[in-house]
């Protein structure tokens, strides 16, 4: 982290796509662009069947994967956009978990030292009765930086 607390110098910012995700993006580059900081968004995805013990067909998963790819870059293109827009420069990365999605997130910021992780509070599940995502919310609980969740 760097010195100067409030001050951030690598700044995580956890897609999926969802409007959460999306409305983070915009605080994200606006916290980079205020603190001249790296911005690093970042997609998971990983293989569902396999996750709860299930043989996927070699064809599928591949399809499956090509199609998170395809969506990936589509979320990224739309941060790049904003990014641009305010001239912060932005680095994307997908990584394909075999952990969950929360684990992932934390696992990144701790090997790249992030300073900072934006996240939104809920993703694409779907379970609008939580009132924070369980992505957002083990990512506040693990994480060994500060968390940013944005509703």
């Amino acid at each position: 982290m760097s010195k100067v607390r409030g001050r951030f110098c690598k700044i995580l910012l956890a897609i999926d796509g969802s409007e959460a995700s999306m409305e983070a993006a915009n605080y994200a580059v606006e916290i980079a662009k205020k603190n001249n900081a790296q911005l690093t968004a970042l997609t998971i995805t990983h293989d569902s069947l396999s996750s709860f013990g299930l043989a996927a067909s070699p064809n599928s998963s591949k399809q499956a994967k090509e199609k998170d790819v395809h969506e990936s870059k589509q979320w990224f293109n739309k941060v790049n956009e904003i990014a641009q827009r305010e001239a912060v420069q932005l680095r994307n990365e997908i990584i394909d978990a075999q952990i969950s999605v929360d684990a992932a997130i934390v696992e990144y910021a701790e090997q790249t030292n992030i300073d900072l992780i934006i996240i939104g509070t809920r993703g694409r599940s779907g379970f609008k009765r939580m009132l924070l995502g369980s992505v957002a919310s083990g990512v506040v609980t693990y994480a060994t930086c500060p968390v940013m969740v944005v509703k």
